[in-house]
């Protein structure tokens, strides 16, 4: 039987894309746009069955990013952009302080290659916390709980049917869902815009809640800046959407790992080439990589995603500048051209 097509979207807030009329649902699971993706089980077994081809190399490939200190940037009320490992990043922009995806500690299957650059319980000061979805590498309950403990004005921005998640690990929290294309109310007062958009992905953390909570990334404007933080996405058209909307982005914070085998990550996750031919589509001035060093999530060896990135800008395909900071860096981003 054909499954039911809705659509769905938060009505409160405001759709940015003329006559776009939501985010498409196949009976209760999102869509990436037109088309309903459900990971393969049967690929997932082949994966676990296989020999990687680069075992050998992976196992000798002990490079980790380089980390230091930057406990210091949460107590700042300076504008800049600090990785903090894989996709989590804080970002301050006109005083207001954003924290992305974060993964703090350990966890099962999820172990980090290197330390984070403060202490945990230097995480204070967040205005608010941007998810961009809920797999466990860029959602963890034990970060969540630690920072809604330490933030108690904090708000999260995060997506359609993202709330009801959030709740039962910290009852009460502050939780502004949006679909794609659509602006978070962040009141009248503030100086930035923060939409929600696109991104070629999908949903799990339990056995029976497939697409069910959706994905995506996001756009911050402030002043005439543009910056754009991608999730985890593979390559698809919404990369030219975003392009054609919005125009030439400033600063590209782009995932760049866990790539291989491309018949179970091609779907998942762009490739370091994928990610410099998304951020010339995006006409990204500069280029930050990210999803890489952090976690072992897939077959290639450590160190191969930022050397190839480092290739491709070195042979003058990536349009932008790339920074590729160590762990806990502080990157004065309003001094970029």
């Amino acid at each position: 039987m054909a499954q039911r097509i809705s659509y769905l979207r938060n009505e409160a807030l405001p759709t940015v894309r003329p006559g776009y009329p939501g985010n498409k649902l196949f009976g209760n699971e999102f869509a990436n746009g037109e088309e309903l993706f459900e990971p393969s089980f049967a690929n997932l077994l082949r994966w676990q069955l296989s020999t990687n081809p680069q075992k050998e190399e992976k196992k000798r490939d002990t490079w980790a990013p380089e980390v230091m200190d930057c406990a210091a940037a949460f107590s700042s009320t300076e504008d800049m952009l600090v990785w903090l490992g894989h996709s989590c990043f804080l970002l301050r922009v006109a005083g207001v302080s954003l924290l992305f995806d974060p993964v703090l500690f350990s966890s099962l299957g999820l172990k980090q290659r290197h330390p984070l650059p403060c202490p945990p319980e230097a995480l204070r000061s967040i205005d608010f916390l941007l998810l961009s979805h809920g797999h466990r590498d860029h959602l963890d309950e034990k970060s969540i709980k630690l920072l809604a403990a330490q933030n108690p004005q904090m708000q999260v921005l995060s997506s359609l049917r993202m709330a009801p998640l959030l709740r039962g690990m910290v009852p009460g929290l502050a939780v502004q869902e949006a679909g794609w294309w659509q602006q978070y109310d962040l009141g009248p007062a503030s100086p930035l815009e923060i939409t929600y958009l696109p991104a070629s992905h999908w949903h799990r953390r339990g056995l029976a809640d497939v697409n069910r909570v959706l994905w995506g990334s996001f756009m911050i404007r402030v002043q005439d800046r543009l910056i754009y933080f991608a999730g985890d996405t593979s390559y698809a058209d919404h990369f030219e959407q975003i392009e054609a909307r919005f125009g030439p982005i400033d600063i590209a914070l782009m995932p760049i790992g866990a790539y291989k085998p491309a018949y179970m990550m091609a779907k998942s996750h762009v490739n370091p080439h994928e990610a410099a031919k998304a951020a010339n589509v995006l006409r990204a001035g500069h280029v930050v990589p990210m999803h890489y060093g952090t976690f072992a999530l897939a077959d290639e060896p450590a160190s191969e995603p930022l050397r190839q990135l480092r290739e491709v800008a070195a042979g003058g395909m990536l349009r932008g500048e790339l920074h590729a900071p160590v762990v806990g860096q502080v990157l004065r981003w309003p001094e970029w051209e």
